[in-house]
């Protein structure tokens, strides 16, 4: 299997380089990655300005690497449209911070997977809670092993999981919501500050949800699709013309 790696925490990340490592004993494994973190970029790319493509020193023994002056999105479409890398599978992340609810829209981590669906590959966005890599490894690789040996990636080609720390478990989840409280603060005459939080336990009886999963203390994963296309609807009207 042939691997890319990027994220949206930069490419001297430590989630990134957990991941790469997981990620060489499951194929080969190259990583492209954002210069500067790129958190809450979503699924943008840059189209009119250049920008910066830089070869780095492997940051993982044996995986070639490159920095790239853009967003994930963008680190994805340059492993295959300029630099003409041949992969399978996108593995994002993993990211310092959870992705789950209405984060999933905002997140980087998540937009990146998604151009690699777009690009006719096969996703998988991991993120974890905020701080939480010691033994993040083991994690990330049962997961992996499992999602492949189960065929996972046969059955869905796009997947977000969600690791908590001693986790009970793995739930199979839908977008839920963080509830997040969203503010604005004043740090001049002219400019402002995104402050704010979570509030998972909204969500702790939602059963079936990735907040819901989480703040209970499971893993969550939860397939994912780059079309917003409400079929349900569309069927709805079309059957009334």
């Amino acid at each position: 299997m042939r691997i890319l790696i990027t994220n949206d925490d930069g490419v001297n990340a430590l989630g990134l380089q957990i991941l790469a490592n997981v990620a060489k004993k499951f194929g080969s494994v190259i990583c492209v990655a954002p210069i500067e973190e790129q958190s809450g970029k979503s699924h943008s790319i840059i189209i009119k300005e250049p920008f910066v493509i830089k070869k780095y020193e492997d940051i993982v023994p044996g995986v070639k690497t490159y920095g790239i002056g853009s967003t994930p999105g963008d680190c994805v479409r340059i492993a295959h449209y300029y630099l003409k890398e041949q992969f399978d599978l996108v593995l994002s992340g993993i990211n310092n911070g959870y992705n789950l609810g209405e984060d999933i829209l905002y997140s980087g981590t998540i937009g990146a997977a998604t151009e690699g669906i777009l690009c006719g590959k096969k996703a998988i966005a991991f993120s974890t809670k905020v701080n939480h890599f010691d033994n993040l490894d083991l994690e990330v690789g049962k997961i992996l092993k499992m999602i492949i040996e189960e065929k996972m990636l046969e059955l869905h080609n796009f997947w977000n999981v969600n690791i908590c720390d001693n986790p009970k478990g793995i739930k199979y989840t839908y977008q839920g919501c963080t509830n997040f409280d969203a503010y604005y603060e004043d740090v001049s005459n002219d400019e402002v500050f995104s402050r704010g939080g979570p509030d998972l336990s909204k969500e702790k009886d939602r059963t079936g949800s990735d907040v819901c999963a989480i703040y209970n203390g499971y893993i969550s994963i939860s397939p994912l699709t780059a079309d917003r296309t409400n079929y349900n609807i569309l069927n709805k009207v079309n059957n009334k013309i």
